[in-house]
């Protein structure tokens, strides 16, 4: 009988990820030719905001061989006049999946970094041809890559790198991939037509394969403010991401290998001679308080341990459980593990127990969280019933949760920073809804920043009404940080507070010319998928979309009102116009006289009227 042993392996990201393309929106040619459309021109566009750089993007899909019936190659080029990238960052950029600047707490269209390099590599799964990447960083030379990407490696592989000179700065990226553009071709126009909405500071040209040239000029000048990176807000911060910032703030057990020990000897002034433990510890004492934290620690060690530096270069500590008072450290010399028990008479147990616990509750949130200064941390200590002496690293899983329970009920907290965030603006929205749609009537609103799971977001909100919108029915427009979400709408959470809003409430029947414009900016938006199309229904999310439409329903009901009663004095105008003449003349008639009374001064005085009411 034959056992087989299972073998485990890890596999690259890149390998992941062309075994589960899916994930990312590349499930099928019309789909990924509308993501990879995306992902380049969204990179263009954050890069040149990032700069402050008034975007001109360029796109152009062309067929390979035009007679080919769809699914063909393509090829697919984005270029832009961002800043660029500097040509050491270019192979791993666009030949690494997971590399990227998309991780730090500041709002920008791409979330994963995954991106280009993901259409890169469905560019290479499906037609095996490589990417070409044009990037001036410096406005003097054009450097160009052409390269393939080592799937299992997670590397890129150059195949040639050439410079000339240039005169500007900016990034072309070009990939041969198969696409349906006769499936994705009106997604894709979509796309490009809305973004121009949603970033009407852009100039964007799409040539598509028939050759034909679909501009989007500016609509303003005004780039808006830039975001910033900032730090959590208390509210919504649940357990797993207090866990994870108290582990940042640990002060880490220093390693002890021969630098560290030339430190102490160093720091001690016993550099030349091999004193025994209890010299190191008198020469301590004397030299305490000059002495740096990990050198603090590294004796603290060798006291409970009893040993010199000869000692100290034969071990390994594995953990310190200031807890249960125990020391776990490896011995080389005897290849084994041992388990020390921890005096905490000692003077040196309040040192280890200080660095492994970490800092002052009143320090950790003064200093980890936005907006949070001393006197209200004093005030949430007492709400919370939390010493703010106590450390933050001796909190046990119960003290966590009640922790993470009362920040985010503490009501004293001040709103989230929305520095980190960049909406578009109230005015920027509005031209851009004035420009698309020309309605009769549109109105905006930006709601103030909220959060949800420590992350700030901004709901903004647009709605219109009439004009050349065809009565075709409601049409709501998607976007999350200054992108399109045209696909998977129908477990949208707009949609959702959309449809269960009652707009017969609003005087809105039937298959009105009605438009709402959704824009939702945050650090993280909660999408439901990798392929970033629909964002999920967070209580908080949800809350603030139906305060922003209904005070914009609420505007349009007014309108609705006024032109209800416009409407309803141009009939009356209408029925004066027509009957008075009549009347006049039947009692010209009636009375025997020649001449009719001056019935146009009474519809003057009429329609005079109608108009002050």
């Amino acid at each position: 009988m034959s056992s087989s042993k299972e073998v485990f392996s890890q596999i690259s990201p890149s390998e992941f990820f062309y075994r589960n393309r899916d994930l990312a929106g590349f499930s099928n040619p019309t789909r990924s030719l509308y993501t990879s459309v995306r992902e380049f021109v969204e990179n263009a566009l954050d890069a040149c905001d990032q700069k402050r750089i008034l975007p001109d993007i360029h796109l152009s899909i062309k067929a390979v061989d035009f007679e080919q019936p769809d699914p063909k190659h393509y090829i697919l080029t984005v270029k832009d006049n961002g800043p660029g990238i500097d040509p050491k960052h270019i192979p791993l950029a666009f030949g690494t999946v997971l590399y990227g600047s998309k991780f730090g707490l500041k709002q920008a269209r791409g979330m994963f970094g995954l991106g280009a390099t993901m259409a890169i590599l469905y560019g290479q799964i499906t037609t095996n041809k490589p990417v070409t990447v044009r990037s001036s960083a410096d406005g003097k030379t054009l450097d160009e890559f052409v390269m393939l990407l080592d799937i299992q490696k997670n590397k890129p592989v150059i195949s040639k790198h050439s410079t000339k000179e240039v005169s500007k700065t900016g990034l072309s990226v070009s990939i041969v991939l198969e696409g349906d553009y006769s499936k994705a071709g009106t997604k894709i126009r979509d796309y490009v037509s809305q973004t121009s909405l949603i970033t009407p500071y852009a100039s964007i040209t799409f040539e598509d394969p028939t050759g034909e040239k679909f501009h989007y000029p500016r609509i303003v000048k005004e780039m808006p403010p830039p975001p910033t990176v900032i730090k959590p807000h208390p509210h919504g911060v649940d357990v797993e991401t207090l866990r994870r910032m108290i582990v940042d703030t640990h002060y880490q057990i220093p390693v002890i290998d021969n630098k560290m020990i030339e430190k102490v000897r160093k720091e001690l002034g016993m550099q030349r001679k091999n004193p025994s433990p209890k010299d190191i510890l008198d020469r301590a004492d004397k030299r305490w308080s000059d002495l740096s934290r990990p050198v603090r620690t590294v004796i603290a060690v060798m006291s409970f341990l009893n040993i010199d530096f000869e000692g100290l270069r034969k071990i390994r500590i594995d953990d310190l459980d200031v807890a249960n008072k125990k020391i776990t450290y490896w011995d080389f010399g005897e290849s084994q593990s041992h388990i020390i028990e921890l005096n905490p008479e000692s003077p040196y147990y309040k040192q280890l127990a200080n660095t492994i616990q970490g800092e002052t509750l009143l320090t950790f949130l003064t200093k980890r969280f936005q907006r949070v200064g001393p006197t209200t941390t004093e005030k949430f200590c007492e709400f919370a019933k939390f010493k703010p002496e106590k450390r933050i690293g001796s909190m046990t899983n119960e003290e966590l949760v009640r922790l993470a329970d009362a920040l985010q009920k503490f009501d004293e907290f001040l709103a989230p920073d929305p520095s980190c965030l960049a909406p578009l603006g109230e005015e920027p929205l509005s031209k851009g809804i004035m420009k698309f749609f020309n309605p009769e009537f549109a109105t905006v609103i930006q709601r103030s920043a909220s959060a949800y799971s420590g992350f700030p977001f901004i709901v903004e909100m647009g709605i219109a009404y009439g004009g050349d919108i065809p009565p075709s029915g409601l049409k709501v427009y998607r976007f999350a940080n200054r992108i399109p979400l045209l696909y998977d709408e129908g477990s949208d959470v707009v949609l959702k507070v959309v449809n269960e809003t009652d707009w017969s409430r609003y005087k809105v029947k039937g298959d009105p010319p009605l438009v709402i414009v959704s824009h939702i900016c945050s650090t993280r938006v909660p999408y439901k998928t990798v392929g970033k199309e629909n964002v999920a229904d967070r209580p908080e999310l949800e809350r603030e979309l139906k305060n922003a439409l209904q005070y914009l329903a609420r505007k349009l009901a007014a309108h609705m009102s006024r032109q209800g009663m416009a409407d309803m004095a141009k009939k009356r105008s209408n029925l004066y116009t027509k009957y008075v003449p009549l009347i006049a003349q039947f009692s010209m008639e009636l009375a025997g006289k020649k001449k009719e009374p001056n019935y146009k001064q009474l519809i003057r005085m009429g329609s005079e009227i109608e108009e002050q009411i």
